[in-house]
């Protein structure tokens, strides 16, 4: 794992450090964006892996689904996940205030901690093996 993973999986745990921090004060609508971020760095560091930089988010999502979906080198599910979660941040950050349900936010927060997971493991295995 190089020095950019590294850096983005620690970006990725303080974020989803953040968003639990977040939901226990009740702020619900920055929580979810916090359990977004985490998902968008985890996703840049698996796409780091295959030598693909991406700043935008648009493209991050898009090159995800196609180079690591359809490679089935990832599960379809964490682009699920990505995706769910950009549109609720989207939501959280331009819609009507408190329009994130604090259920909702356990739930990004869970599908972040799953892809954290998946994550580390996943750069794990393909720096060794």
């Amino acid at each position: 794992m190089n020095q950019e993973q590294q850096n983005l999986l620690q970006k990725a745990q303080q974020s989803l450090d953040a968003a639990e921090y977040l939901s226990k004060g009740g702020y619900n609508d920055f929580a979810v964006a916090r359990a977004y971020y985490t998902m968008f760095y985890l996703a840049s560091a698996i796409l780091v892996a295959e030598d693909l930089h991406f700043s935008k988010h648009s493209a991050v999502i898009s090159f995800f689904a196609k180079e690591l979906v359809k490679s089935g080198k990832v599960p379809k599910v964490f682009h699920q996940y990505l995706k769910q979660s950009h549109d609720l941040r989207n939501l959280g950050d331009y819609g009507r205030p408190d329009s994130i349900s604090l259920e909702e936010v356990k739930i990004q927060i869970a599908n972040a901690r799953e892809f954290l997971k998946f994550t580390q493991d996943y750069l794990e295995f393909n720096s060794t093996g």
